[in-house]
């Protein structure tokens, strides 16, 4: 899943995953990770989600990494935010008010960008990335992430075989595979998703649920 893909995905506005509504789960479970207003949130491949405007509103400093600079500068022209642009190391930083969207590659981001934040928000990062890819993003992750923070993360699951992702399939056995050795995690919610979900039932798919995590970032490696 090479940068191209996604430049091709939001030059066709091919973005379906894009909602314009804030998500109802971030609503619904980010109180119970009671984060500290001024609390410092990150949101991996942010896109350009309305999400982050909501975290702002809750008092958090809100940061986001994304690739396509498209969806950057889309996001500040929607909501009618005009940026303040810098370069800071390798990514290009737009900041207004309480949110800051780096444009670049994840990969490139260090703990000491990281430094100081207590939360995380991950829609749509990890179900966004084919196998090979989404271990390195947990392993990556893993790494940058401070030690004791708490975050929610969305996924979703059904059969892989019926549908080419985006978004993948990732099910809770791989969530634990992938996490389970530096993160708590909690399985909040787990749904059946497919009667709502319409566009996926019409290609094909038979079975489809989401699940929403609370999830810790361990003072130490779990046990062996």
């Amino acid at each position: 899943m090479e940068e191209g893909f996604w430049q091709t995905r939001w030059q066709r506005d091919q973005i379906g995953f894009h909602r314009n509504i804030v998500n109802p789960d971030l609503a619904a479970y980010w109180p119970r990770l009671a984060l500290a207003a001024n609390s410092k949130v990150f949101v991996p491949l942010c896109g350009k989600s309305v999400d982050l405007c909501w975290l702002a509103a809750q008092g958090h400093s809100v940061l986001g990494v994304e690739l396509i600079e498209k969806a950057v500068t889309d996001f500040f022209v929607e909501q009618e935010l005009t940026p303040n642009i810098r370069q800071q190391g390798p990514f290009t930083a737009y900041s207004a008010g309480a949110i800051t969207i780096l444009h670049g590659d994840f990969f490139n981001l260090t703990a000491h960008d990281l430094a100081g934040f207590t939360g995380f928000y991950d829609r749509a990062a990890l179900i966004a990335l084919p196998d090979d890819l989404r271990k390195q993003y947990a392993e990556h992750l893993s790494k940058i992430m401070p030690r004791g923070c708490k975050g929610l993360l969305l996924t979703v699951d059904y059969p892989q075989e019926q549908m080419k992702g985006p978004p993948f399939a990732v099910p809770p056995e791989q969530v634990k595979q992938l996490l389970g050795d530096t993160f708590a995690l909690e399985c909040s919610a787990e749904r059946d998703i497919l009667e709502e979900e319409w566009r996926f039932k019409a290609v094909g798919i038979t079975r489809m649920f989401d699940y929403v995590y609370c999830v810790r970032c361990r003072s130490l490696p779990a046990a062996q």
